[in-house]
């Protein structure tokens, strides 16, 4: 009996990855990178039409916008469609979007084009994580949520300094690329994992609702679960912070607190992502071994610490010292965040309105984050900006405290 504890700390690193699994990432590479090559680019590419700066950030807004709006119908078609077909129809919607965008003609045509691609991003998005959560052994979720999670972090640290080098080419030329890479990702699906990767029983769910109530799980029943009630606060929080504040207002800070240059903001961002990565290399294996609420829990005190902090450095390096802080924060609640919602569903059934709701929470904190805190720096300073993140995380810090793990339940 004593030797059951560590025969259970090393169950994680002795399973092994699936092949699927492996097709995930390096598609989540791909989709990363290509992202990275756009995103420096749009709003250049707007304001060419003769807009207003807020003109051009409403561009970028836009795909965060229909992400989350579309989101519920994402979650729907998961469970009607099966997740390999929405995945690949939704990357099939956001090439064709990316490439329409590289003909717009006008400001108005490519706000509806970038706009339409965000509702195949959210399809995507939220099948990849049902492909992943079925397919991922019970005891290395952590660890498959940090692999494919740092996918990702690489594409999106290598995607801008590419696309910058292409926009030399014209301003078209990354969208084409970017819509190229995703039809490249849509044949790798499509060949790599099989068709009956598609629950059995899937097809026939809509039709019997006997089978339906199996194979099916309701958003209902999640919320009665307290951890997935929590992880739904930690996924806002961390939207908040990590996507919200730290791409709209800490190159601002950067540049109009610290009197400093872009090339300063820019490596803020780096350096976050950076942190994020650190954190990425044992954070999925410990949420295996330790569980999922002890990761959570830090990763809220560690990024909301910091990012409270932030606001307040008064120079370069302290500045760059704690925004790698708040995004090792981030990178040790990550992988575990998505192992509760793992655990949540299991691997027999789907849970598409549950993966969107997920999906929604993490989404929604990234929109509404830039807002609040634009409006905070408006009325007094950076500083209370930053305290709001700061407060978001001990929010949702407070409502994990009594909640259940998920890996020992």
């Amino acid at each position: 009996m004593s030797r059951s504890t560590p025969k259970k700390t090393l169950e994680p690193t002795a399973v092994t990855i699936p092949r699927e699994i492996k097709v995930l990432v390096a598609a989540a590479f791909l989709i990363a990178i290509g992202f990275g090559i756009v995103a420096p680019v749009l709003p250049q590419f707007a304001r060419s039409f003769d807009v207003s700066v807020t003109a051009a950030a409403i561009v970028v807004s836009a795909f965060a916008f229909t992400r989350l709006t579309f989101a519920p119908l994402s979650g729907w078609l998961v469970e009607r469609m099966g997740e390999r077909r929405t995945y690949i129809l939704g990357i099939l919607i956001v090439a064709a979007s990316s490439a329409a965008c590289a003909f717009a003609q006008n400001y108005w045509q490519l706000l509806v084009y970038r706009g339409l691609g965000g509702i195949g991003s959210t399809m995507f998005t939220v099948a990849a994580m049902g492909l992943i959560i079925r397919l991922a052994p019970p005891a290395a979720r952590g660890r498959v949520s940090s692999l494919y999670s740092g996918s990702f972090l690489l594409g999106n640290i290598a995607g801008p300094a590419v696309g910058g080098l292409l926009a030399g080419f014209g301003m078209q030329l990354p969208f084409l690329v970017y819509a190229a890479a995703l039809v490249l990702v849509a044949i790798l699906v499509a060949t790599q994992l099989p068709a009956a990767i598609a629950l059995p029983a899937q097809l026939q769910a809509a039709a019997n609702p006997d089978v339906r109530k199996q194979v099916i799980l309701p958003l209902r029943s999640a919320l009665g679960i307290s951890a997935y009630r929590a992880v739904l606060t930690s996924g806002f929080a961390n939207g908040w912070s990590a996507m919200g504040i730290r791409m709209a207002l800490v190159p601002l800070f950067a540049t109009v607190a610290l009197g400093a240059g872009p090339e300063v903001a820019g490596i803020s961002l780096a350096v976050f992502a950076m942190g994020t990565g650190v954190a990425l290399i044992f954070s999925g294996k410990l949420a295996d071994s330790w569980g999922r609420k002890p990761m959570i829990l830090s990763g809220l005190a560690v990024n909301g610490v910091a990012m409270g902090v932030l606001g307040f450095t008064g120079n370069e390096f302290w500045f760059f010292l704690v925004s790698a802080i708040a995004g090792l924060g981030s990178g040790l609640m990550g992988p575990a965040q998505q192992a509760v919602v793992a655990d949540v569903i299991g691997n027999k059934r789907s849970g598409g309105k549950v993966l969107a709701a997920f999906q929604m929470s993490s989404d929604f904190g990234a929109i509404l984050g830039p807002i609040a805190a634009g409006l905070l720096v408006d009325a007094f300073s950076y500083g209370p900006a930053f305290l709001m993140a700061a407060a978001v995380a001990l929010l949702s810090f407070l409502i994990w405290i009594p909640a259940k793990d998920t890996k020992f339940s």
